[in-house]
């Protein structure tokens, strides 16, 4: 049996023939293939027919996953807001890979999520399935809905991948599925059989203050922490911030829901990070990208370069100690990249230094999906990595 393997290539030339020349000379197309993953600017959201025509014609893949972003990732370079393609073609011998496509908007959808056979059937893959590779279009999927579809039908099961960032209003982005291209709904991947995978999930954000009690919420709207109301607690706390901390407090400041309420002590890492999105000035209310359940503990954070690198870094540092993985996929929020860092390829920088040059591609998503505490997750501020090995080299 021939040996698990990875070659990524990334391209950032405007005009598309060079491009697409340029990308397929890097991985040297010869045997077929048994995945495909590419991910394209949204300089060539027009041209996905015929880009997808291309690799299926030079690579002839097996199974062929993708879609669009604001920006891509591949080799050692993350590429923002310019042309480019990035591709990861991957041969993995022993491994049984089945594509999927969740489509919304039937009369079906809602009952399909909240019945576990029916997404099952729906979803349609392998029962021994080991790891599932989702991208999604942010406008048109309920994605909290449906990875609980996913735990309830394949519990256990990690989920890794992202929001298509390619569109800021519905019908913009474009997702692939071999032949098949869509504007909406979810495709994905299932992994099975003769593999080892390692996830990493890092957020990019530090806690702040102390942890507090939601005591009133309703929806995406908490009005009482600990018998106040938020913005009466910040008005007291921000004056409390260093000056670092208050240069980095105009960047934003995020809330994290702890993901075990009842954990003694609280962290960095024990926490989903989700944007704060508004104040109400008369109430104090506060507003965030989620919803939030009384009873729940959440802590303010900040965006900060220094933890999110070292973060990372530490997360990072066990790959060091085993077989060097065959390949891997980034997703990583487009709130990170050149908006977090002061430099460019700054998550890829980390990851390639400390784990050698790995093959790997990825994008710049609206939301990143990947399990914390075993549990699957949408996120924000995130790095989510998966680092491929076949089962012989897991050291298991």
């Amino acid at each position: 049996m021939s040996e698990m393997s990875f070659v990524s290539a990334i391209a950032d030339h405007s005009d598309l023939d060079v491009a697409l020349a340029d990308l397929l000379g890097q991985v040297e197309p010869g045997s077929p293939v048994d995945v495909a993953l590419v991910f394209v600017s949204t300089h060539f959201t027009n041209d996905i027919d015929d880009i997808v025509i291309r690799l299926q014609a030079e690579l002839k893949p097996g199974v062929l996953l993708g879609c669009t972003a604001e920006g891509v990732i591949g080799g050692k370079r993350e590429i923002e807001n310019e042309p480019a393609i990035s591709l990861v073609v991957a041969r993995l011998p022993g491994v049984q890979i089945t594509p999927f496509m969740l489509q919304p908007g039937s009369s079906e959808w809602q009952r399909m999520l909240l019945s576990p056979g029916e997404f099952c059937r729906t979803v349609d893959v392998p029962a021994d399935a080991q790891l599932f590779i989702l991208l999604a279009d942010p406008f048109s999927i309920p994605m909290d809905d449906v990875i609980h579809a996913f735990t309830t039908c394949y519990p256990g099961i990690p989920i890794v991948g992202g929001m298509a960032s390619g569109a800021l209003r519905p019908n913009g982005n474009v997702l692939v599925a071999n032949d098949f291209l869509t504007r909406q709904g979810a495709v994905g991947l299932a992994f099975s059989g003769n593999l080892s995978v390692d996830i990493i999930v890092s957020q990019g954000c530090r806690p702040i203050w102390r942890p507090f009690k939601v005591q009133s919420a309703h929806r995406n709207i908490i009005y009482n922490l600990e018998g106040r109301p938020p913005l009466a607690w910040l008005q007291d706390l921000i004056p409390e911030l260093s000056d670092e901390d208050r240069a980095l407090l105009q960047n934003g400041l995020f809330v994290g829901r702890a993901i075990t309420p009842d954990q003694d002590e609280l962290g960095s890492g024990d926490f989903l990070i989700r944007g704060l999105t508004g104040i109400d000035q008369e109430n104090g209310a506060i507003a965030i990208t989620d919803s939030v359940m009384e009873g729940e503990t959440i802590q303010f954070h900040l965006r900060d370069a220094i933890t999110a690198q070292e973060d990372l870094e530490m997360l990072l540092i066990p790959q060091m100690f085993r077989p060097p993985p065959s390949g891997g996929l980034l997703f990583t929020c487009n709130g990170r990249g050149t908006r977090l860092y002061d430099h460019p390829n700054g998550d890829i920088s980390v990851i390639q230094k400390s784990i050698q040059d790995v093959r790997l591609a990825g994008f710049f998503c609206a939301g990143e999906i990947g399990p914390v505490a075993k549990q699957n997750f949408i996120h924000g501020q995130t790095v989510s990595l998966a680092l491929f090995r076949p089962l012989h080299d897991s050291g298991a």
